[in-house]
């Protein structure tokens, strides 16, 4: 019995790939046969797909050409058959015809068709788009310091007759003004902690105010007196909004949430819940979204009033949200955070542009109807935009009271009043401050120093 002889598993595997290899080497020296139809309809194919659109384009100015040559040549073929016919019969009637004549009939009329013969479809380049100039504001300055309250002042609202305004400050009173003359009209107390926000009702006497205390208050203006307390706040109320057409009160804090208040029964409607941190800033509109906050959280979000619910975030902010402003007579808003100010289009919170400049936190901003933008920082500088382009015209730091520190020089709130032509702000030195436009600026004493390379709309 012959002995089986063993291989190893390599010898197997290299005899089988040398098997397979003597198998298919008599195909490997020969190629494949070109097909020339193949070839060519494989790069009309390739041509089409990328050069369609030019191709197309080039063979319509080639017909198009074509019939133009065509007509014309057509055209010159009646037109010298007429000649001759003219001129055979001029001849018979003058029995004899100018030389000169005849050679002047015979040359070819050239028409206005012939000379434009070059229709070639010019593809015309996309124009550039333009950055508008903005509009010419004039600089605003400081018309009066009104001092009167003992700690710092955080909050500021003015009356819808315009005839004057309350502020709140740290020393627990609600203290209201006189807009025209600055003088003191009135002092509330009934808060037992800082007086964080403040709204005046347009349709009734009533004065909201809430506090770092948690409570929410009702004064009326008629008695001077507290009428109504919204109990339901966890922690410090930092900042409220009155809905502009039906009786809503939208409270807002620390406890990262808003409430929705019935104005006359108290009750709690909704609690807006989402954010993860203070929600520090909260407006109100009949349109929707009809509550729009801003967070500690770097978020902003867009509320649906009647179902109580989040319509959308936007997370474009790195860091906390502090101020959200309404346009007055754009469907628009802006939010401000230590990054930089970000515009925004309703409903959907669509992101418009940047602006940026502010090396501070942003803690408040106003709007006036002709567009301009103001926003104060923490360490008192109070920058000027256009709204419509995003142009910083003014900046500058606001005047810290004598006898005050450096370091009290942030703003804290700030409002224009009715009419838009005069802006108020509070101040950690403890006054408010009123600023009018300059009216002996003009656009040539102060020209706008506009570079639109400069002014980038970045898309984040």
């Amino acid at each position: 019995m012959e002995e089986v002889q063993r291989h190893s598993v390599h010898t197997l595997v290299f005899r089988s790939l040398k098997r397979t290899h003597d198998f298919f080497v008599a195909n490997q020296s020969l190629l494949p046969e070109v097909d020339e139809s193949l070839e060519k309809l494989k790069y009309n194919i390739k041509a089409r797909d990328t050069y369609g659109l030019v191709l197309d384009r080039a063979a319509k100015s080639k017909a198009l050409a074509a019939k133009r040559a065509d007509s014309d040549r057509l055209d010159g073929q009646q037109g010298g058959k007429d000649n001759v016919l003219a001129i055979t019969a001029g001849e018979q009637e003058s029995g004899s015809s100018d030389g000169v004549n005849a050679q002047t009939a015979l040359l070819p009329t050239t028409t206005p068709s012939s000379q434009n013969t070059s229709s070639a479809v010019q593809i015309l380049p996309k124009k550039a788009p333009t950055i508008p100039k903005p509009k010419w504001h004039a600089p605003w300055k400081l018309c009066r310091v009104i001092s009167g309250h003992l700690g710092w002042v955080r909050c500021v609202a003015v009356e819808p007759g315009n005839e004057w305004f309350a502020t709140g400050a740290a020393d627990r009173v609600i203290k209201i003004w006189d807009l025209a003359s600055g003088k003191l009209k009135l002092s509330l107390t009934g808060h037992v902690s800082t007086v964080r926000a403040l709204e005046v009702s347009p349709r009734h006497p009533y004065l909201f105010s809430c506090g770092e205390d948690r409570q929410v208050k009702c004064w009326d203006l008629e008695y001077n007196k507290v009428i109504r307390h919204y109990h339901g706040h966890l922690s410090a109320v930092y900042t409220m909004s009155l809905h502009p057409t039906i009786d809503v009160l939208v409270t807002a804090g620390r406890d990262s949430t808003a409430r929705v208040w019935d104005m006359r029964t108290k009750a709690n409607i909704h609690t807006l819940t989402g954010h993860t941190n203070t929600v520090a800033s909260v407006v109100t509109q009949a349109a929707n979204p009809q509550i729009i906050t801003g967070s500690h959280d770097s978020t902003v979000r867009l509320w649906d009033l009647a179902a109580g619910k989040s319509l959308c975030t936007l997370t474009n902010h790195k860091k906390s949200v502090r101020a959200i402003v309404l346009h007055p007579t754009l469907y628009m808003f802006a939010s401000a955070s230590p990054d930089n100010i970000k515009q925004w289009r309703c409903p959907e919170g669509n992101f418009i542009q940047n602006l940026g400049g502010h090396n501070s936190i942003v803690n408040c901003m106003a709007v006036n109807p002709e567009g301009v933008l103001v926003s104060g920082g923490d360490n008192g500088t109070m920058f000027f935009w256009d709204w419509r382009t995003g142009y910083n015209f003014q900046r500058f730091q606001a005047a810290v009271q004598p006898g005050s520190m450096d370091s009290e020089a942030g703003i804290f709130s700030m409002t224009f009043d009715q009419s838009g032509s005069r802006l108020i702000t509070t101040e950690a030195d403890k006054t408010i401050k009123i600023y009018k436009e300059d009216d002996e600026a003009t656009e040539e004493s102060h020209p706008i120093n506009w570079r639109p390379e400069i002014i980038k709309r970045r898309k984040y």
